[in-house]
């Protein structure tokens, strides 16, 4: 019998303002799709191929996009899908220390060959409280005060990683505590590339399920709360967002250390799953102008998307310039060694957006920092 996995997945439709379910039928084997309209009891896309998606998308959390409809996968459908897919499915937080802030772009690259899901991220600055509170397990040990102290010294980026034993793999990856260490036992490992001793290591990782989830709750509430706030100066800056396909292509880490090779700096960095109502509103100005509008909303609200704020000279327009022409093959030509020639598919699927003109840099950097963090 053919191999096939179930998930309950949810649809707001704007339209009619209410939230939709479907069981959603994937066939691994064929890379086909069907939906089962639940409160009609119906049929509602019959068996299709659709070559969008893969398995690796289909988790509890996750929103994907199916013929331009988004949906968030809020559960398995059956118990045989609940037993291959979930049982070994986790969840950890990451939290890359101020000494390694600057090796993002390779930590992600690594977390990346590691099978890891990156779901959330975050760049923040804790307050020395803060980092007490998030440490205070510690609070009888020797280190406390220096972890403490050297935590909360500069910005750092909190990640939530998503893989099959998610908590044992990024502790492997990040290596032993002690950076002197892990040079020796783990000369692959984060903390040995990155790290300086027991306190300036580079990062920290989940030791259990459920600091897991206290840890993510610190840094990304689903209660009431906003967390840590972000590191957005909002001012003499630009916006980029690198896209839900360049994000699901693992090419996260790679658009990062192209931007900081080129000297620019990135003053703050978070994930963001955009629905319809704000891609259409973020991309207004190109409404009527644009003939790919439609299809650069339908992208950019099709997964989570990293937006970064960047700081450089004359930062919006060599900014733009470096990312090159909106058309990849055009830009591979042209010039190929900008981001879109390096990383972009189409015209669509391009990587990266950019602020075209610098009056609407703010606008653009504070629409996500502070109009959608909120």
């Amino acid at each position: 019998m053919e191999e096939r996995f179930a998930f309950l997945t949810e649809w707001y439709d704007p339209t009619a303002s209410l939230v939709k379910r479907y069981q959603l039928f994937y066939y691994p084997s064929s890379n086909s799709v069907e939906m089962y309209d639940i409160k009609n009891q119906r049929m509602f896309l019959r068996r299709s191929k659709y070559d969008g998606l893969n398995l690796d998308d289909l988790f509890v959390g996750n929103r994907i996009t199916i013929f331009s409809r988004q949906l968030s996968v809020i559960d398995y459908g059956d118990p045989y899908t609940s037993k291959r897919l979930g049982s070994k499915k986790e969840r950890t937080v990451a939290l890359i220390k101020p000494d390694a802030v600057s090796k993002i772009g390779d930590i992600l690259e690594m977390i990346y060959a590691a099978n890891l899901i990156l779901t959330k991220a975050k760049m923040t600055r804790l307050t020395w409280f803060q980092a007490a509170d998030f440490y205070a397990e510690h609070q009888s040990k020797s280190f406390y005060n220096n972890l403490v102290q050297f935590v909360s010294s500069g910005p750092v980026v909190a990640m939530e990683l998503m893989g099959n034993e998610a908590i044992s793999v990024w502790r492997k990856l990040l290596g032993p505590t002690d950076s002197s260490i892990a040079k020796i036992e783990a000369p692959a490992s984060v903390r040995a590339k990155f790290g300086t001793d027991n306190t300036q290591n580079a990062g920290h990782g989940s030791d259990s399920v459920a600091a897991a989830a206290r840890e993510s709750e610190f840094f990304f509430p689903t209660t009431v709360g906003r967390g840590p706030p972000n590191t957005a100066v909002l001012t003499d800056s630009t916006c980029c967002i690198i896209k839900p396909h360049a994000l699901s292509e693992g090419l996260t880490g790679k658009i990062i250390n192209s931007i900081s090779a080129e000297g620019y700096k990135i003053t703050a960095l978070q994930m963001f799953s955009v629905d319809q109502v704000s891609a259409e509103e973020f991309f207004e100005i190109y409404k009527g102008i644009v003939t790919d509008y439609t299809s650069m909303v339908t992208e950019l609200c099709s997964g989570p998307c990293m937006v970064l704020e960047v700081q450089g000279k004359d930062v919006t327009t060599s900014f733009r310039d470096f990312c090159g022409p909106s058309d990849p093959d055009m830009a591979r030509h042209l010039r190929p060694t900008t981001l879109r020639a390096l990383y972009g598919k189409d015209r669509v699927k391009n990587a990266v957006h950019c602020t075209d003109l610098p009056e609407d840099s703010p606008l653009e950097v504070q629409y996500f920092f502070k109009n959608l963090d909120d």
